[in-house]
């Protein structure tokens, strides 16, 4: 069915791309809301927007069946990463399909006329992968059922957020508010990338997240680093300093207590991790990597473990706007990833706590006159919200049915306790009390959250294939 129908899939899918969907401009996100709403109308589901005052509105879709006696709930999320345009190879929200990546040397393709797909070829475009694709494929794989005679045997739910990259701040809420209306069995997340050997795989837990910004303080403006140099504080360097206290140099956090309380991993989840293919070496030689962090241990095994990242660094300027100054101030941006049993409110005050090991007084505010002549170390950290881990047990029934299901339809899987990245699942756990599955179909190389956005088209394919089985999972 679906080697027939390729051209209609994309034409429907671009179509979803080019709206932009930053959270934060709301008339766009409604633009989106709206137009998911009216796909999946029109392929007989009971489909409604959930409302809250000037929030995202969520796209909630429903097809009860007869006799049923489970109900699968289908996550992703329709908002996409901001852009910075200029970093594009073409406009971020104009999809345009390439032979390959950019940085591969892939070159503009006329899909449109094409007389065949290549499955290989790439669709480029802002959240084309993160996270727009599972609900293209979600809609196709309604269509293919239909036209193929599938049935479902279970009651099928879609639940599609509108804020999930600016935090999930309302999802509680809504979990709250629709709570009736969200029950289920299984919660399905349809976002991240399959396994880096491009097997379709299935993860039982997200990593948590939280973040931190840290600014250090030099002279109150900026100084010729001729006539001061060496005598002013220079805060870039302080900031270094700082930052290279936090971790050993291997990707281990050196901030006291920050292991403590992590859940050890199950007899089964190891096993699992065990059995996995084990990539590194090719991901190392992918990405030009002489070496990598961990002390010896696998991506697999440590994203089973906290990590702390510098997820960006400004102070002054460089390049051809690098200027002969000692600048006024520094800022990081960190983010930290969780794992089970840690939570994000203590994970933030331990770093705090940290830098105030190192001697910096920390303020939560722009320092006045008066605390600046008092410290000559002084941090303002301020930080976002965040959530915490959390791991299914792969033991359950419902995941051994979901396995099954999956493995009957794609062949041998990988089967991993957690996915790297962070999705705002505690709140269906702690909330709803409802099993949760990640179920990933983009590719591993998609430039997800970066500039040149991508989606290799077998990833689509491939995911109608997964996600069909699923819908009529027995």
């Amino acid at each position: 069915w679906r080697t027939g129908q390729e051209k209609q899939i994309l034409t429907e899918f671009t179509g979803l791309v080019r709206l932009p969907n930053v959270a934060s401009d709301l008339p766009n996100i409604r633009r989106n809301a709206g137009l998911i709403r009216d796909m999946f109308t029109r392929r007989g589901v009971a489909t409604r927007l959930l409302e809250l005052p000037n929030i995202p509105p969520v796209v909630f879709g429903e097809i009860k069946t007869p006799g049923a006696r489970r109900t699968i709930i289908f996550y992703a999320h329709y908002d996409g990463q901001p852009v910075d345009p200029k970093q594009w190879a073409t406009p971020p929200w104009e999809p345009v399909m390439r032979t390959a990546a950019v940085e591969a040397g892939g070159k503009p393709v006329d899909w449109q006329s094409a007389p065949k797909i290549d499955p290989e070829w790439r669709l480029f475009g802002r959240a084309v992968a993160d996270d727009k694709a599972p609900i293209m494929a979600m809609a196709s794989a309604l269509d293919a059922l239909k036209a193929t005679g599938g049935r479902l045997r279970a009651n099928i739910k879609f639940f599609f957020e509108g804020e999930e990259e600016a935090g999930s701040t309302h999802l509680e809420q809504y979990a709250k508010q629709f709570k009736d209306l969200l029950a289920g069995d299984v919660w399905l997340i349809c976002d991240g990338p399959v396994h880096q050997n491009r097997q379709q795989s299935l993860a039982f837990g997200v990593r948590g997240v939280t973040g931190l910004e840290v600014t250090v303080y030099g002279p109150r403006r900026e100084l010729h680093s001729g006539h001061y140099g060496n005598w002013a504080p220079n805060p870039a360097m302080m900031l270094s300093r700082l930052l290279a206290t936090m971790t050993d140099g291997e990707g281990r956090a050196t901030i006291d207590g920050y292991y403590d309380g992590v859940v050890p991993l199950s007899a089964a989840e190891k096993k699992a991790i065990a059995a996995a293919p084990q990539l590194d070496d090719e991901l190392r030689k992918e990405l030009w990597l002489a070496s990598s962090d961990g002390s010896g241990a696998s991506l697999l095994e440590l994203i089973n473990r906290p990590s702390l990242n510098i997820r960006g660094l400004t102070s002054a300027s460089t390049g051809a706007d690098s200027r002969n100054v000692i600048p006024a101030q520094a800022t990081a941006s960190l983010d930290l990833r969780l794992v089970k049993g840690t939570d994000h409110r203590r994970q933030k005050q331990l770093v705090i706590a940290h830098i105030k090991k190192q001697g910096y007084f920390v303020v939560d505010h722009e320092p006045t006159q008066a605390e600046r002549r008092a410290h000559s170390k002084i941090a303002r950290v301020t930080g976002h919200d965040g959530y915490n881990a959390v791991r299914t047990p792969l033991d359950l029934p419902i995941c051994q049915d979901v396995i099954r299901t999956v493995e009957q339809a794609r062949g041998k899987i990988v089967v991993l306790p957690t996915m790297g990245g962070s999705v705002p699942l505690w709140v269906f756990d702690e909330v709803l009390k409802t099993p949760l599955i990640a179920t990933p179909i983009v590719n591993h190389d998609n430039n997800q959250h970066s500039h040149n956005e991508n989606l290799r088209l077998a990833n689509l394919w491939d995911g109608i294939e997964t996600i069909a089985a699923l819908l009529a999972m027995p």
